[in-house]
């Protein structure tokens, strides 16, 4: 059974930081791209950043290129999203989702992505 649970959200001042985690399960996480998106109230979901299953290539959306890194540790089953110099318009819930490829590049369209987690909540407020 295939499952992603993310943990790390919370209550953060802006400028501040925020990892958050997606444990997968029944995952080959060899031949699995994974992604991060957010969801505002009143807002479409958003691609924020992938990360290709070949050589680990990764991609963002233009607002949070330079603040927001995604990573993968394929031993502990595990993708991360580090998120530094917050700020206000990154509340959200985030979501990580994940879909079978074997390829060396990923992309963040939300139909493409076969599995998702339930979600964790970013609030970015003083």
């Amino acid at each position: 059974q295939l499952q992603l649970v993310e943990s790390g959200g919370g209550l953060v001042q802006p400028g501040g930081s925020l990892r958050l985690s997606c444990a997968a399960s029944g995952f080959t996480l060899d031949y699995s791209a994974f992604g991060w998106f957010r969801q505002a109230p009143g807002k479409e979901r958003e691609g924020v950043a992938c990360i290709s299953s070949r050589e680990g290539r990764t991609s963002y959306t233009d607002s949070v290129k330079g603040r927001f890194t995604i990573s993968r540790d394929n031993d502990k089953k595990t993708v991360y999203l580090q998120m530094n110099s917050l700020k206000p318009e990154d509340t959200a819930v985030y979501y990580c989702a994940a879909y079978s490829n074997f390829q060396t590049v990923c992309v963040m369209t939300p139909t493409i992505f076969g599995s998702w987690g339930q979600g964790t909540q970013v609030t970015v407020s003083s």
